[in-house]
């Protein structure tokens, strides 16, 4: 093996992106290199022979990193130890050092060196991992409670719109489009997390001097509110009579969705699980199926093939809370030719209206016979 030219290994250490420090006995800066320099902001005229205490934040935290490089398993040497160091904008930089005592012939300690890396990346890597694990649970956790509440609110308006005057009508709907607007506000915060943690950027804003939080304000403008403000009754529902199966394991989803579906006139079959619903279908007549996908038992698009093996004409809707479809269900069930799926609750109540409108018109036209043909 041919000996490497000690100048050469010095451009070596002096070009690293690391950065790497060496101090004497008394604590004093002997050497900086050009990575320190970057990470730091500090000029090598500006330190070297200026006491280590001009790269820490304090004291007691150089003589900390001092103290375990002496008291290590490897006695005289650390490896990516945390500590933090002080740029020359007076920002704390959090760092992993790695180092050793250095020591003359006679092994007596004449000072040490250490290599450190920026961690602030690092950290906001697993600051992303953390809040995708969160946005994950989040948006499960808080759109199931939402469904309910939009069902609800939806129910509250055509119960109490029929008895207002019409000054006092203006008021009350500006109050539930208040509400809606709200419920429409927390969706765009959990969307705001789910997309700033898909595309890896983790942004903060200064809540207090010095402190800082997440930045999870919606970017998107407030989407106007629409619904009808003439509640029809029941009876004049297109959707009166027809029989739809709701299944979630949630039970105030499935029963304020059921709720909201009765009030079109629909005939509500409930099922907190996938084994219930399955029966209900064998012995009931169901005209469509709305159903979860994160379920017990089986997911929903184990569900919907096991519908679609038994009933082939069945139409069902999948909705769910997560706004990542992390294991493709939705996309695998629209390949195996799933009738329309609501992505993320809480559901609108006119999409899914309308939706259950087009499969009822879509059976009808299937059921209507053919007109005879001329000249029979």
């Amino acid at each position: 093996m041919l000996p490497l030219d000690p100048k050469y290994l010095q451009r070596l250490v002096e070009s690293s992106p690391d950065i790497i420090i060496a101090v004497d006995r008394q604590g004093t800066i002997i050497y900086y290199n050009d990575g320190a320099r970057q990470n730091l902001g500090f000029t090598s005229e500006e330190i070297i022979g200026q006491p280590c205490t001009r790269i820490y934040p304090a004291l007691d935290e150089a003589r900390r990193v001092m103290k375990a490089m002496r008291e290590s398993g490897t006695p005289g040497r650390i490896a990516n130890f945390e500590t933090r160091f002080l740029n020359k904008a007076g920002e704390t930089i959090p760092v992993s050092i790695s180092g050793s005592l250095i020591r003359d012939d006679s092994g007596a300690e004449i000072g040490s060196i250490g290599f450190a890396r920026d961690i602030r990346r690092m950290r906001q890597r697993e600051q992303l991992a953390t809040a995708g694990e969160i946005a994950v649970s989040l948006a499960h956790e808080i759109n199931n409670p939402l469904e309910s509440i939009t069902n609800n609110l939806e129910l509250l308006a055509r119960c109490v719109e029929p008895h207002l005057s019409e000054s006092d009508r203006v008021v009350e709907n500006e109050r539930l489009d208040s509400i809606r607007a709200s419920i429409d506000r927390v969706q765009g915060i959990v969307r705001r997390l789910d997309e700033m943690t898909r595309k890896g950027v983790y942004e903060t804003r200064d809540y207090l001097a010095g402190k800082k939080m997440a930045d999870l304000s919606p970017r998107e403008q407030p989407r106007p509110v629409a619904r009808d403000h003439e509640p029809a009754a029941a009876a004049q529902s297109p959707l009166a009579g027809m029989s739809v199966l709701v299944v979630d394991d949630d039970l105030t989803v499935v029963t304020s969705l059921g709720d909201l579906l009765q009030s079109e006139g629909c005939v509500v079959h409930r099922a907190t699980r996938p084994s219930s619903a399955l029966g209900i279908l064998r012995n009931v007549k169901v005209d469509a199926v709305i159903s979860d996908v994160v379920m017990p038992e089986m997911d929903g698009y184990e569900f919907y093939l096991r519908v679609k093996e038994e009933m082939p004409a069945m139409p069902v809707i999948l909705m769910t809370a997560f706004y990542y479809d992390k294991d493709h269900i939705m996309k695998r069930a629209r390949l195996r030719g799933l009738e329309g799926a609501l992505f993320k609750k809480p559901v609108n109540p006119a999409k899914l209206r309308q939706l259950l409108l087009q499969l009822r018109q879509k059976a009808q036209a299937v059921k209507k016979p053919a007109a005879p043909a001329a000249g029979r």
